[in-house]
């Protein structure tokens, strides 16, 4: 498939100074945060969406990327941001969500985060075998399109390149060990349908950071891609209204 439609960076200026960083999902494209992007951008506000590396290419790919180049990637896009921008939240799906934490973590400047279905628990025994399978077999099969909604589909690659997927579990066991350093505003939505990431990613998160305002939102109707699916309506409803209460 030919990703590059579906992958491209987006950004919104305007004369606002609150700003949003979008960041997408692990093996996905810019495309599954596209839709809260543009509604963003609508209630006027400054917003970066930028590609994360080794995405929206070929899955191989991956295997030449390590967790601190998506950092960096986050890094320059906020840079843009904060140019135009004195307010400014973060708001991650999945591995974007990971992302968002550790990005916190290490600059605890933002007025709010919001986190989708982010990565934080494995509980899956398979994934203990990674860090030996990934010197073995190339990949495994793809974890994209987790939707309940038939009518919707996640452009996002066919296979999972375990080496990135090492990647992404030396991030979670990164921002695990610092979930404490979290004290700003946050709003978590969690799918109770969820075949990719765990509840437990969720309730674990809610108690270890310190954040004082801090709220999960259960997702009725959604599977793991909640942006994409029938209750990414409400996550928009929601997140417009923390970025409004925060920025006053």
């Amino acid at each position: 498939m030919d990703f590059t439609k579906h992958h491209q960076p987006f950004s919104n200026v305007s004369q606002n100074d609150i700003g949003i960083l979008l960041i997408h999902g692990f093996t996905s494209t810019t495309s599954s945060m596209m839709y809260l992007a543009e509604q963003f951008s609508k209630e006027g506000y400054n917003v970066e969406l930028p590609r994360l590396s080794g995405h929206g290419t070929h899955w191989q790919d991956l295997d030449n990327v390590v967790f601190e180049d998506w950092i960096n990637d986050l890094e320059e896009a906020l840079d843009i941001l904060k140019k135009r921008s004195s307010k400014i939240f973060l708001c991650g799906l999945s591995l974007g969500g990971a992302l968002a934490v550790r990005l916190t973590q290490k600059q605890n400047f933002f007025k709010g985060i919001i986190l989708i279905n982010h990565a934080c628990v494995f509980t899956n025994p398979k994934f203990w075998f990674v860090p030996i399978l990934k010197h073995i077999i190339p990949s495994v099969p793809a974890v994209a399109n987790d939707i309940k909604d038939p009518n919707s589909k996640e452009i996002a690659y066919t296979k999972t390149s375990l080496k990135g997927l090492f990647q992404l579990l030396r991030l979670i066991k990164t921002i695990k060990k610092d979930l404490f350093k979290i004290t700003c505003p946050i709003l978590i939505f969690k799918s109770k349908e969820d075949h990719v990431i765990p509840i437990k990613s969720a309730t674990y998160t809610m108690k270890m950071i310190n954040s004082k305002q801090k709220e999960l939102i259960w997702l009725e109707n959604s599977y793991h891609v909640a942006t994409l699916d029938f209750d990414k309506d409400v996550i928009m409803k929601k997140s417009i209204e923390f970025v409004r209460q925060l920025s006053k």
